[in-house]
């Protein structure tokens, strides 16, 4: 039987929607991939931090989904735009993306977003993610290795699992060069797991270890500016942490992606 996303018919019905090709895909493991998306024609500018709408067709329908860029703004025409993603079973367009091979014509409109680094900023940036939240923060250090003015960076990234930490390799290499001036913290939430198993870094979640990244790496209030991005509820509770230890409000800047319908269950005082 032929599938939807290869049935020619279909294609026919959204061919001038297409505007970009699949050219990259790697699994991290079975529910996280990085996938690589080219614009047919010179790559949208983009600022490091924005996001994409990237478009697959299934059961003729057009399914999209806006997605931060984690390559640099630098590699966009020659390379394309990453794309971090988790398989999420019931949304409908992760299923159809994992369906796809690499050359499969694909839409792609954007960027988007105000989640973006302030210019020359010499502040110590502190960088607290979960999971696929990481992708902004990559794109940031490497656009600013590209234009050869790395900024003074402490990543955070929590995830249940240390298979499911993103960029893991790329990042502690990254960590050993001086040139990129960056700490890498990454953790675990769920340390008893058998999945877990070897492990020996820093256990517990984002929210749960803010405090002490903050005293032992001595990162001053009025020295640090901080960037969240991922769950939403641990983007509202590592806030909190950051105002309990003196960090003005306006020091944190934050990407709240809320399930539709749902609103935060409170808000930072």
């Amino acid at each position: 039987m032929t599938s939807p996303i290869e049935d020619k018919r279909v294609i026919d019905i959204f061919a001038d929607t297409y505007n970009a090709t699949l050219v990259y895909r790697e699994d991290l493991n079975a529910d996280l991939a990085y996938f690589r998306v080219k614009l047919d024609g010179p790559a949208a500018p983009f600022q490091p931090g924005q996001y994409m709408t990237t478009g697959v067709v299934a059961d003729e329908r057009l399914l999209q989904r806006p997605y931060s860029v984690a390559s640099a703004p630098a590699t966009a025409d020659t390379l394309g735009y990453e794309f971090f993603v988790r398989h999420v079973p019931v949304v409908r367009f992760t299923t159809a993306l994992w369906r796809l091979q690499v050359g499969h014509r694909m839409r792609m409109i954007g960027p988007k977003g105000k989640f973006t680094l302030e210019p020359e900023d010499p502040r110590t940036h502190l960088y607290v993610s979960t999971g696929t939240g990481i992708a902004p923060f990559m794109s940031m250090i490497r656009q600013s290795m590209a234009e050869g003015k790395p900024r003074k960076t402490v990543l955070i990234n929590g995830c249940s699992y240390a298979d499911e930490l993103g960029y893991r390799r790329e990042l502690e290499a990254w960590e050993q060069d001086p040139a990129y001036r960056l700490t890498y913290v990454p953790s675990v939430s769920r340390p008893s797991d058998p999945r877990n198993a070897g492990w020996t870094g820093r256990t517990g979640r984002a929210e749960a270890i803010i405090k002490d990244v903050c005293d032992d790496l001595a990162l001053a209030p009025e020295k640090t500016v901080v960037y969240i991005c991922g769950n939403p509820e641990m983007i509202l509770n590592v806030e909190r942490e950051l105002m309990d230890q003196g960090f003005p409000e306006f020091h944190v800047k934050k990407e709240l992606y809320w399930p539709k319908g749902k609103a935060p269950a409170a808000t930072p005082g």
